[in-house]
């Protein structure tokens, strides 16, 4: 791709946010990680060879969210005042909702998507050698508060 005929208004650059008020800002995202019987069971029990899987995707869920500005190029770093990572298993399904909060003059969606998803591939990973078939899906921003365009809800 030739970029020598982008001009400063085809260029690549963060939203300016010094003007917005600073607000409460609020995100709720959530993915599924699709899983056999047996590896719930592994999890439910400790079987897992590399130990904790939902602590260690819980940890790295928060993890994940206080670095998005580090992965995701636009994203504004954010100090954020709360990450929240929850788990539901069924027979066959484990459930990974996150929330992240912050008060501040740009958006959490970001870090609370990143958070869902980097919990899921750690579990993955954790998994992977006890079933190769594990899915990864439904992931999605359930709800948002804060800021001038308000509230969202899927």
């Amino acid at each position: 791709m030739d970029f020598t005929h982008i001009n400063d208004e085809g260029r690549a650059r963060m939203v300016d946010v010094s003007e917005k008020a600073e607000t409460c800002r609020t995100a709720t995202a959530s993915a599924t990680v699709n899983v056999s019987p047996d590896t719930i069971h592994l999890i439910r029990s400790g079987g897992v060879k590399k130990g904790d899987v939902l602590s260690v995707a819980q940890v790295a869920g928060i993890m994940a969210a206080k670095k998005t500005s580090d992965v995701i190029p636009m994203c504004h770093p954010l100090m954020l005042t709360s990450v929240d990572i929850r788990f539901e298993l069924t027979d066959t399904e484990i459930h990974i909702t996150s929330t992240v909060k912050c008060k501040g003059v740009t958006g959490v969606e970001m870090e609370a998507l990143t958070a869902a998803s980097t919990a899921a591939l750690t579990v993955y990973d954790m998994c992977k050698a006890v079933q190769r078939d594990i899915t990864i899906t439904d992931i999605m921003l359930l709800h948002k508060d804060g800021g001038k365009s308000g509230e969202f809800v899927r």
